[in-house]
């Protein structure tokens, strides 16, 4: 535990993975400090045989900081240095914890390289200073010459996140899963200690403008090889290495496929929004008036229409396939049976061969009390909730994991 005197606490849980082979890394040592006064150590433990730290309790300010806009800090910060023989050491500065926010941190570890390049996660955009939105048409045109268009709204497997303006060319580019990216950016731009409306629409509004740009091909049809950047001129926060947090997490978990519409366009809504405060963005969301509507009472769907208009609805993209196989579009529950149980059933056994505190089933087709458990361990080491249900983030999350596994061992 934190031996900071304050009596607010977060929670933070560390998932240490080797980069290239996909596996946990066990026995890594974890130490965490400060970022105020890093060279005292306040935290130093090991990872267990799945990658993972015990949950570690953080000290944070109020939780009320972050609930309105004030002069004080709605977070703290600490570092996190990653150690084991035979790997790069990995230095994470800058984590962000809130108080009652349980926080997941995924470490990719590499063989040595002699390259050592920490990460620094910058302020959140509420806190931070950074570029307003340029304004952009919501709807935008799609009768250019030559221009590439998607044929149907679809959520795509990846994103191409370039990490700076689009004209920066010596960016690096990150080829992110579609949910972590939706997530990341969430973390980024929301506090996760809003009402659960708020932060349902402000990911709403982040989904449908990325699917704006995935199904405009805009930033292609520019001569950029991306989908879309990390700069809030342009589009929304994304950072390399950006905590994670659990209500988010669940919500985006929960909306995955959805955006937003106008009758009559096929294209997903370009949403654009800004915090509200010191910037002001007349017919875009506010970030701090949703959280003000959401104190209130109003869902999710209201807050959208009272920013956007009283014609803006839900809508759902298609999911795109062979990740290594579709999402059946239903949750596998205890009474499933056929194929797809079977499909979950060997992509686990093949998993526990690598994270042994999966158990080993039968594939026999039929989700059992047995299946249900494996699954829920499975969730347990990739902080998804522990519902022993294969959803479709659960689906996704095995499906990418078995995929990487596989590859790895036919080279």
């Amino acid at each position: 535990m934190d031996n900071n005197s304050s009596n607010s606490y977060g929670t933070l849980r560390i998932n240490v993975i080797e980069k290239t082979s996909m596996r946990p890394v066990e026995d890594a040592i974890i130490s965490i400090s400060s970022t105020g006064n890093p060279d005292n150590l306040i935290y130093e433990s090991s990872t267990n045989t799945s990658g993972l730290s015990e949950d570690i309790s953080l000290s944070t300010p109020p939780v009320e900081y972050s609930l309105f806009p004030a002069d004080n800090q709605p977070y703290s910060e600490y570092n996190i240095k990653i150690t084991k023989n035979g790997y790069d050491t990995v230095l994470i500065s800058g984590v962000q914890m809130y108080e009652g926010i349980s926080g997941f941190q995924t470490i990719y570890m590499e063989n040595i390289s002699d390259y050592f390049d920490p990460i620094v996660i910058g302020s959140h955009t509420l806190w931070g200073t950074y570029p307003p939105k340029i304004a952009e048409a919501s709807i935008k045109p799609l009768n250019e010459t030559g221009e590439i268009v998607l044929n149907r709204v679809v959520v795509p497997e990846l994103i191409v996140v370039h990490d700076g303006p689009p004209a920066d060319s010596s960016a690096q580019d990150y080829y992110v899963p579609y949910l972590d990216y939706i997530k990341n950016v969430a973390c980024c731009e929301i506090y996760s200690t809003w009402p659960l409306a708020t932060i349902q629409a402000n990911i709403l509004a982040i989904m449908s403008f990325t699917l704006n740009r995935v199904y405009t091909e805009w930033y292609r049809n520019k001569g950029y090889n991306f989908t879309i950047t990390s700069s809030t001129a342009y589009d929304h926060k994304w950072i390399n290495g950006k905590t994670i947090y659990a209500p988010i997490s669940k919500v985006v978990d929960d909306l995955y496929n959805n955006y937003l519409s106008f009758p009559n366009v096929k294209q997903p809504i370009l949403t654009q929004y800004c915090d509200g405060k010191r910037v002001s963005c007349p017919n875009w969301l506010s970030q701090w008036g949703s959280k003000a509507l959401g104190d209130d009472g109003l869902s999710a769907s209201e807050i959208l229409r009272y920013y956007y208009g009283d014609d803006m609805y839900i809508n759902q993209a298609e999911l795109i396939s062979g990740i290594p196989s579709s999402y059946p579009g239903y949750t596998l529950t205890i009474g499933s049976s056929g194929n797809n149980v079977t499909t979950i059933q060997e992509q686990l056994n093949y998993i526990a061969r690598t994270y042994t505190a999966i158990p080993k089933v039968a594939v026999d087709g039929i989700y059992g009390t047995n299946t249900a458990n494996a699954v829920k361990a499975f969730q347990n080491i990739f902080d998804l909730y522990q519902t022993g249900n294969v959803d479709y983030a659960t689906w996704y999350k095995i499906s990418q994991l078995y995929v990487a596994l596989a590859k790895l061992a036919e080279l």
